[in-house]
């Protein structure tokens, strides 16, 4: 039976209610408890910046004149991550990445760690962001704010010319962040076609300082992908509302600013990670194993004419990526979503002194454990947690049994967090869909197994499931494909297939 269009139906307190509801039925707490609101009552300012004078044991070093800038989304309130640069001798430069110290509010086993620890991430919705720690804390008192002074925990690293790590230190820090930029600006600005944000121009040397920053950033995904890093780029949809009607999805793309900060952001997490293990902790790895459809990576390889070896390498992958990149721009983001697709997900691994984890297959990185957001990933958290004993010298606050534990809930709560943002976002899409039933578009298949068989429409940054004439069609195939259905409600976005596609 078809629904009945939610034309005169507030579309925002709709997916609010759809999004409450996939929280709850895939085991995440939408709403803090009593306990931790009480909790919360009683912390009415920032962490405590004792220690900072020369030689106090503690070691917090004062880093207030650093010319910190944070980049994040435009909206993002959460601020997790500053960056500055040093030109050092030599031609190597100095890179700090100083992260919020959110363990200096949010203790261990408190009501407040209980709930971060149960859903284990933030979960951004089209209708609501449900955060993992309460705004209270994460947009105030231990987000980054502009012109506020902090506790951070700062990974330095020397950068040589050709993009290597040369040197590495972490410690602990009082910061200023002294301009908040964001992403879209600061790209087109890095890039060429937009001028120079006002949050730049209002602090003296930070136009420079962040080319700097942006010259080192290209290094490092040079030499990354020079080892095997996989150039891969993905669209991002957001809903864009008028009031709280939903008007659009709004395609987000990579750009400079973007890629500045994941960068510099995988370079820390690696050191974070060889940092532990140097003291002789465990800790917990990001990982993404070698992939398991690599068979169907080679057909699609040999599909668009490029031979790949039968045995994974990221290596030869990257260079077909890049050639297919440099071929046709507009549909490699396609192309790189067939590959994420069969690459596989991406797991939390714990892991004992001395072992050696599997390494991150897409980042051609052997060592990376999560460590620059504790304010939306609590696995973060744990590793701050760590980085702090060692760095005191005491001992390690989590055995490995702790964190293979931990490793395993975090792997499974980030899934279910996933699936409630997918299901909100399809639901967002439904909306604007619902009343184009009939209509037929152009699709790559992104999804085929026992579960279901799901497409992407080119044209339109929608995925539903082909229902319909999905036999003998694969990941990375471009179909034809009419819509049949759509339920607000559920999701559930359905095509039958009609044939390839034109653009094939």
């Amino acid at each position: 039976m078809p629904q009945t269009p939610h034309t005169d139906q507030q579309h925002r307190a709709i997916l609010l209610s759809i999004a409450q509801r996939a929280m709850q039925e895939r085991g995440l707490l939408p709403d803090f408890s009593a306990a931790v609101l009480a909790e919360l009552d009683k912390i009415e300012a920032p962490a405590s910046m004792r220690g900072e004078s020369a030689g106090d044991p503690s070691g917090i070093r004062d880093l207030t004149g650093v010319p910190w800038a944070s980049i994040d989304n435009d909206d993002s309130r959460d601020l997790d991550q500053l960056t500055a640069a040093e030109a050092l001798p030599g031609g190597r430069v100095k890179i700090r990445v100083a992260v919020a110290d959110v363990d200096a509010l949010v203790k261990d086993s408190s009501a407040i760690d209980g709930h971060a620890r149960f859903n284990t991430t933030s979960v951004y919705t089209a209708a609501k962001i449900f955060p993992m720690l309460p705004e209270k804390l994460s947009n105030g008192l231990t987000s980054l704010n502009l012109d506020e002074e902090r506790l951070a925990v700062v990974v330095d690293m020397a950068i040589g010319a050709d993009g290597s790590l040369q040197d590495s230190d972490i410690y602990r820090a009082r910061v200023r962040n002294q301009a908040k930029l964001a992403y879209n600006s600061v790209g087109a600005w890095l890039e060429g076609h937009g001028a120079v944000p006002g949050g730049i121009t209002a602090v003296n040397g930070l136009a420079e300082n962040l080319r700097v920053q942006d010259r080192v950033a290209q290094s490092l995904k040079d030499l990354r992908q020079a080892q095997g890093a996989l150039s891969l780029e993905t669209l991002e949809a957001k809903a864009v509302f008028d009031g709280d009607q939903i008007r659009d999805l709004e395609v987000e793309r990579k750009n400079r600013a973007k890629e500045l900060i994941e960068d510099f952001m995988i370079a820390a997490n690696g050191v974070t990670a060889r940092y532990l293990a140097t003291k002789n902790f465990p800790s917990i790895r990001r990982v993404v194993r070698t992939p398991k459809r690599w068979d169907r990576i080679v057909e699609l390889a040999r599909e668009h004419g490029y031979r790949l070896p039968d045995d994974p390498d990221p290596g030869a992958l990257d260079q077909f990526l890049v050639k297919e990149k440099n071929a046709d721009p507009l549909r490699f983001p396609d192309l790189s979503l067939a590959v994420i697709k069969l690459l596989g997900a991406g797991e939390y691994l714990a892991e004992r002194p001395g072992d050696t984890a599997p390494g991150h297959f897409g980042l051609a990185v052997k060592d990376y454990a999560h460590s620059t957001a504790p304010n939306r990933r609590y696995t973060d958290l744990i590793t701050q947690r760590l980085l702090k004993a060692a760095m005191a010298g005491e001992a390690a606050p989590y055995d490995f049994a702790k964190l293979d534990v931990l490793a395993k809930h975090f792997t499974t709560e980030e899934d279910a967090a996933n699936k409630v943002e997918r299901q909100v976002g399809k639901s967002a899409a439904a909306l604007l869909l619902e009343s184009r039933i009939g209509e037929q578009f152009d699709a790559l298949v992104t999804g085929a197994s026992d579960k279901g068989t799901w497409a992407r429409l080119l044209t339109f940054p929608v995925e539903g499931r082909v229902v319909r004439g999905f036999e003998g069609i694969d990941v990375g195939d471009r179909i034809r494909v009419q819509l049949l259905a759509v339920d607000v409600e559920r999701g559930f976005i359905d095509f039958g297939k009609i044939g390839s596609s034109r653009d094939r």
